[in-house]
């Protein structure tokens, strides 16, 4: 499996941006689709965002269209996610997570390693 390590999350004001970082280590990066994850109190773990192993193919969870974007550098193996016009409803523990590139980076029950989570919380 691929290790993986979270940083950037912290507390913004409705309206703000934060720009969450996943190191990769321990595997060959390009062979893994990368995603971001989420999981508010009392919730489900969510797909928010995930990209294929050559960075071709995105996807977005329908509430983060036109404000987050997922990118990769396989060369320094890491994965972000910037998110802007930041919402209260978009306060979760967020997941980087990466699955093998045989599969569709979109398939969320794919995805068998995890970083340890880094908190948003988004203040009305």
């Amino acid at each position: 499996q691929v290790q993986l390590v979270e940083s950037g999350g912290g507390l913004v004001q409705a309206g703000g941006s934060l720009r969450l970082f996943c190191a990769a280590s321990g595997r060959t990066f390009s062979n893994y689709n990368m995603g971001w994850f989420r999981q508010a109190p009392g919730k489900e773990r969510e797909l928010v965002s995930s990209i294929s192993w050559s960075g071709s193919y995105t996807y977005y969870k329908d509430s983060v269209k036109g404000r987050f974007t997922i990118s990769r550098d396989n060369a320094k193996t890491t994965v972000s996610l910037q998110m802007n016009s930041l919402k209260p409803e978009d306060t979760a523990v967020y997941y980087c997570a990466a699955s093998p590139s045989t599969y569709s980076s979109f398939q969320a029950s794919r995805y068998a390693s995890w970083g340890q989570g880094t908190q948003v919380t988004v203040s009305s």
